[in-house]
């Protein structure tokens, strides 16, 4: 894991990492010590004062062993002697981490191909940019260095687009929302992402209504920015939390997690700048519990007057 040290001033780097990682503070004093953090590339101590612009390395002792091919179905939607993209099916964790060694999307990456970039590591085999494990949907891999270096870039300056659906508790009052707040660490829960103005990223979401039903709302979700749990954080700070979302909602009902699906994504092939679109369709444990719902009455009424069937 590589991380950017960005606007921070007169904190520890153990207690920069605490808020910013999901690791202890105990266990990465414990890993500064045994030189599995470096900061700019050289060891350090867990009492440094970590300043803007520094690069900090995380390899975590506990996982130090190679990473194993493993032979897992993977739902191929493109591929191309550049990238993979593949259609993550909810559940699946994308790296490992927090002792997590098998099963992860980069075990299946291994085990289906020996191309792919080293640029962020064995553990992070193409892996340009990640969902999160309960997340499905299009997940985009580097197959060698250069594609990764120009797949990152283009996320960073916002040239790739990305549209999720997600199923939310409620109904939205209105159909296109703006959603731009700060996102940082809970301070109160480290696994957890907060509006807050504290140790924050600037982060935008647009929202726009597809569907309401009884008690929920389908919307689209467009990223401007892409934090961590961001759609998740976002919707959940307005009052409307994605529906069995774990962590940031109030129920349990499937163990299929957050509705919550990468659908589509618009990007331009590294190499030969071809323009690209795709878009996989909903989950069946999404799409099932769809046809569940009620539609909303004044979804109805507005059908029944515009002559839709």
């Amino acid at each position: 894991m590589k991380l950017i040290v960005e606007q921070e001033e007169n904190m520890r780097l153990d207690k920069y990492l605490s808020i910013h990682t999901e690791y202890s503070r105990s266990l990465i004093q414990k890993m500064i010590q045994n030189g599995s953090i470096l900061l700019d590339g050289n060891p350090t101590t867990c009492h440094t004062i970590v300043k803007t612009g520094d690069v900090i390395f995380i390899q975590d002792f506990q996982n130090s062993s190679k990473m194993e091919k493993e032979i897992i179905p993977l739902d191929i939607v493109f591929e191309d002697e550049n990238v993979l993209l593949i259609n993550k099916p909810s559940g699946m964790v994308v790296h490992p981490g927090n002792g997590n060694r098998h099963g992860t999307l980069a075990n299946a990456i291994l085990g289906y191909t020996d191309h792919y970039s080293n640029r962020n590591g064995e553990e992070r085999p193409g892996i340009v940019h990640r969902i999160d494990k309960d997340t499905s949907g299009l997940i985009l891999i580097a197959k060698n260095n250069l594609s990764h270096e120009i797949l990152a870039d283009d996320f960073k300056y916002k040239r790739i687009e990305r549209k999720y659906i997600a199923l939310v508790k409620g109904r939205l009052p209105h159909k296109n929302i703006v959603i731009d707040a700060p996102i940082g660490r809970d301070p109160k829960n480290r696994l957890k992402m907060a509006v807050t103005d504290k140790n924050s990223k600037h982060a935008v979401t647009h929202v726009h209504v597809l569907k309401y039903y009884l008690h929920y709302t389908l919307v689209e979700c467009v990223l401007e920015t892409g934090r961590t749990h961001q759609i998740r954080v976002h919707l959940a700070s307005i009052g409307y939390p994605l529906f069995n979302d774990p962590l940031y909602g109030k129920e349990e009902i499937p163990s299929f997690g957050q509705f919550l699906h990468s659908s589509e994504i618009t990007f331009q092939e590294p190499i030969t700048k071809e323009n690209l679109h795709f878009k996989v369709d909903l989950p069946k444990e999404f799409q099932d519990y769809l046809y569940t719902l009620e539609e909303d009455e004044e979804e109805l009424i507005h059908k029944k007057n515009s002559g839709e069937s």
